[in-house]
C-alpha cells in the first residue's frame, strides 16, 4: 500500500485553517506539521495533533513533507516559496502568488529550473460549477465568447478593518484583496487579457485605499470584459454570496458572472444557458434558459487532491505558477491604469518587462 501524501501548512490563519480542514477529509493525505511562530499557531497545531515550528528551517530539519501549502501573507510568498523549492519540496502557494509580477517571475523560473512543482491556490477553478462552465464554453454551447461581465459587490463591516488596520492602507483595497479571484476566472473562461483601462474611487470611509473600482479588459480573442468591485456596496452579486462555496457567506439566488457568446449566453454560478428557440439568433424570437447540471464538492478538497496527483503522478497543474503570474499581471495593470488614468498593455510573459501604458 502506498504511503499517504504528507503535507505541512505554513501559516495558521483563516486560510491555512481551511486547508487543514480540507486535509482531514482525504484519507490519503496526512497533515504532518505546521509552521507559524505565533502562540495561536502553536495552539492550533496542538489541537490538530501535529508539531508546530517557528520557521521553515526548523520544519525541514525535523520533517520531510511531500508538499507544502503556503498560506502566509503575500509579502512572504516568494522568499518562502524559493526556500521550499530549493529543498526540492513541491509548493501550493496561496493567491496572489506575489506582491509584484517581477518577483513572482523569479519564483516561477526557479521552480522550472529545478523541476519542482509549483501550484497557485486559485481554488475556484476546482469548483464543479467552473468546470461545467468551462466545458460548455469549450464545446461551443454559446459559440464564440464576445463579452464577459463580472460583478463583485459586498459590504465589509467596520470591524473587519479595525481588527487589522493594514486593511485600510494603500494596496490593501478590494483590487488586490478580492479582484484577483475573479480576474483569474475571467482568464480561465475567456482567455488571456492583453490590455486594461481602469478607474477607482477613494474609500468613502476615509481609508487610504479604494473602495470602488471598475475595469474594461480586452482579451486576445477580441472579446471584451467588464468587471466592477467594491467592498462598500450592500448587494447580493458576488461570487461569495452566489456560489455557496463557503458556508460563512449567506447564499443568494443571484449570479455574479455573465458570459455572452455568438450563439448563447451563460450566467454563473447558477449555470443558466440562454438561447433562442430553434437556434434563430433573433431578438424577436423567444429566448429561454436551460439549467445545466453539475455535481457539488468542496473546491479546496479538490485542489488538495489535485496537488497530490501532480506531485505523485506527474499530472499537469490546473493552476501552475505561470498561471498565477499571468493573473497577477492583470491585477498590476488594473492598479497602474487606476493611477495613471490611461490604458495599460500587458507584456507577454516570454519577455516580461512589466505592464506598459498604451500610447494616446
Amino acid at each position: 500500500m502506498s504511503k499517504n501524501f504528507a503535507i505541512a501548512i505554513v501559516g495558521a490563519g483563516l486560510v491555512g485553517r481551511r486547508h487543514v480542514v480540507a486535509s482531514r477529509t482525504l484519507r490519503d493525505v496526512d497533515l504532518i506539521a505546521a509552521v507559524d511562530p505565533s502562540a495561536q499557531g502553536h495552539a492550533f497545531a496542538t489541537e490538530n495533533g501535529v508539531p508546530c515550528y517557528d520557521t521553515l528551517d526548523e520544519l525541514f530539519a525535523n520533517q520531510t513533507p511531500d508538499g507544502i501549502i503556503l498560506a502566509t501573507p503575500t509579502t512572504l510568498h516568494v522568499e518562502q516559496g524559493i526556500e521550499c523549492i530549493r529543498r526540492g519540496c513541491p509548493v501550493l502557494v496561496e493567491k496572489p502568488i506575489a506582491v509584484e509580477a517581477s518577483d513572482a517571475l523569479s519564483l516561477v523560473r526557479e521552480a522550472d529550473r529545478l523541476g519542482v512543482p509549483l501550484l497557485v491556490g486559485h481554488h475556484r477553478r476546482h469548483n464543479p460549477i467552473i468546470r461545467a462552465a468551462k466545458d460548455a464554453i469549450e464545446t461551443g454551447e454559446i459559440g464564440n465568447v464576445r463579452a464577459v461581465h463580472v460583478n463583485c459587490w459586498f459590504y465589509k463591516p467596520d470591524e473587519y478593518f479595525d481588527a487589522a488596520p493594514w486593511r485600510k492602507k494603500v494596496g490593501a483595497g478590494p483590487i488586490s484583496v478580492n479582484l484577483v479571484h475573479d480576474i483569474d476566472l475571467m482568464r480561465h473562461l475567456a482567455g488571456e487579457v492583453v490590455s486594461v483601462q481602469a478607474q477607482s474611487v477613494r474609500s468613502e470611509r476615509g481609508f487610504e485605499n479604494e473602495d470602488v473600482a471598475a475595469a474594461l479588459l480586452t482579451f486576445e480573442t477580441g472579446a471584451i470584459g467588464t468587471i466592477s468591485v467594491s467592498d462598500s456596496i450592500v448587494a447580493p452579486w458576488s461570487w461569495e454570496m452566489t456560489s455557496r462555496e463557503n458556508p460563512v457567506y449567506p447564499p443568494t439566488s443571484e449570479s455574479s458572472y455573465m458570459i455572452g457568446g455568438s450563439h448563447g449566453s451563460l450566467s454563473v454560478p447558477d449555470l443558466r444557458l440562454w438561447t433562442h428557440q430553434d437556434g434563430q439568433r433573433d431578438w424577436w424570437t423567444p429566448i429561454s434558459a436551460t439549467a445545466m447540471k453539475c455535481g457539488a464538492s468542496d473546491p479546496l478538497v479538490n485542489q488538495l487532491r489535485h496537488f497530490a496527483d501532480v506531485v505523485r503522478n506527474g499530472v499537469a497543474p490546473i493552476v501552475s505558477g505561470w498561471e498565477g503570474l499571468r493573473t497577477l499581471q492583470v491585477i498590476e495593470a488594473i492598479q497602474n491604469s487606476c493611477k495613471s488614468g490611461r490604458a495599460v498593455r500587458i507584456s507577454p510573459l516570454n519577455g516580461l518587462g512589466g505592464s506598459k501604458q498604451a500610447a494616446g
